[in-house]
C-alpha cells in the first residue's frame, strides 16, 4: 500500500503557470479533467476525471486510476477487464486544472465497448447542411465487452463482434 500523496497547496499566479512544482486545480466537485494518450502513437485513448486521490494513486502506481461519476467510486483502468493503463508520463496543463497521461495499454485496448480508442467514430460532415451521422474509425474491436465485463449499464447489446 502507499502511504496517501498529499498535493502542495496553489501559490501565486506565477507560480502556477509558470513554477516547477505541481500544484493541480480540482474543481468544485473536486474533479480534474484528464486526456489519456497512447505514449507510442499520442492517439487519444480516452478522457476521463480524476479526483484527489486517482491522481495521486495513479503519480504513486503508475498506473491510470480515475473517479467514475456515473458509480461515484475510484477505479483503477483494467481492474476488470485487464486492460490496464501502464503510466509513462504524465502532463499538465499551464493553469493546472487539466491532467494529460501517456500510457502504455496493456492488453491493447481502451475502450469499455471494446474498440482501442474511445474516440472511434467522427462525424462524417462538418458545417451547416450536417446530418450529424458518424463514420467509424475503427473497423473491428479488440475484444467482445459481453465476454469482459460481467454487467451492461443499460442491458443493450453491443455493436458488432471482436476478432478472433
Amino acid at each position: 500500500m502507499h502511504p496517501p500523496l498529499t498535493f502542495p497547496p496553489r501559490g501565486t499566479l506565477l507560480d502556477i503557470e509558470e513554477g516547477a512544482q505541481l500544484q493541480p486545480k480540482f474543481d468544485e466537485r473536486g474533479l480534474i479533467p484528464c486526456v489519456t494518450q497512447d505514449a507510442a502513437t499520442l492517439e487519444v485513448l480516452m478522457v476521463g476525471v480524476m479526483n484527489a486521490e486517482a491522481l495521486a494513486l495513479t503519480i504513486a502506481t503508475r498506473q491510470a486510476h480515475y473517479w467514475s461519476r456515473s458509480r461515484q467510486k475510484l477505479w483503477r483502468k483494467g481492474e476488470q477487464s485487464g486492460f490496464v493503463q501502464h503510466v509513462e508520463q504524465i502532463l499538465i496543463d499551464d493553469d493546472q486544472d487539466c491532467v494529460l497521461l501517456r500510457v502504455r495499454v496493456e492488453g491493447g485496448a481502451s475502450c469499455h465497448v471494446g474498440y482501442r480508442s474511445c474516440f472511434f467514430r467522427a462525424l462524417a460532415r462538418l458545417g451547416p447542411d450536417t446530418d450529424f451521422a458518424l463514420t467509424f474509425l475503427e473497423k473491428e474491436k479488440v475484444f467482445d465487452p459481453n465476454q469482459v465485463y460481467q454487467t451492461a449499464l443499460d442491458r443493450t447489446p453491443l455493436r458488432g463482434k471482436a476478432k478472433p
